[in-house]
């Protein structure tokens, strides 16, 4: 994460508007139950979003970085139905089939082997559960806020990810463009029965 996404991420004004208008965006219609494992939190501010929404569900929200996961933890503090946990997206430390629902959101671009992180979010998802999430493109904006980054990150493009989900196990994937085509939405499940060859 570059130093303008970490001071943009930390502030009120992205907190409120995460929260309000991109969470319900990013969800794309799923009401989200059981447990819930948040990729790349940053200051939590989605995961905020979705423990106040939801308080049914128990929200995991993890990240690399541990200033974040500190950051995150503050900000979840007022929820009982939130934790934040310092986790690497390419070797998640959770059991095999251990939550109903994963999400990501603007994240996947900042892993080296996203398409790992995907498989990662199989694995640790239950049959018949959901990975929901967005992520920038490979297009004008995000190629413009990361000129100046010196931070490793891989832009995405829509095929890719389609791939990337298929190959993982993923069925029914969609993925669709958003804000001028310089946002994509995804939304798939983990087959609720193997898939027969």
């Amino acid at each position: 994460m570059f130093a303008g996404e970490y001071a943009s991420c930390r502030s009120s004004l992205w907190r409120n508007f995460a929260g309000h208008v991109v969470l319900p965006w990013a969800l794309q219609g799923l009401e989200p139950n059981g447990r819930l494992l948040e990729l790349g939190t940053g200051s939590a501010a989605m995961a905020a979003g979705t423990a106040a929404r939801y308080p049914g569900v128990h929200v995991t929200a993890t990240d690399l970085d541990p200033a974040m996961v500190q950051v995150a933890a503050a900000r979840l503090a007022p929820y009982r139905n939130a934790t934040a946990e310092q986790a690497d997206v390419s070797h998640l430390p959770f059991a095999d089939a251990s939550f109903d629902v994963v999400t990501s959101f603007l994240m996947l671009h900042h892993v080296g082997d996203w398409r790992g992180g995907v498989e990662q979010a199989y694995r640790v998802l239950r049959p018949g559960g959901t990975f929901v999430g967005y992520d920038f493109t490979d297009a004008f904006v995000a190629r413009a806020l990361h000129l100046h980054d010196r931070t490793p990150h891989r832009l995405l493009h829509r095929r890719d990810l389609l791939a990337a989900l298929a190959t993982a196990g993923f069925a029914r994937p969609v993925v669709s463009y958003g804000c001028g085509r310089q946002l994509m939405r995804f939304i798939t499940v983990k087959p609720a029965e193997p898939v027969k060859a």
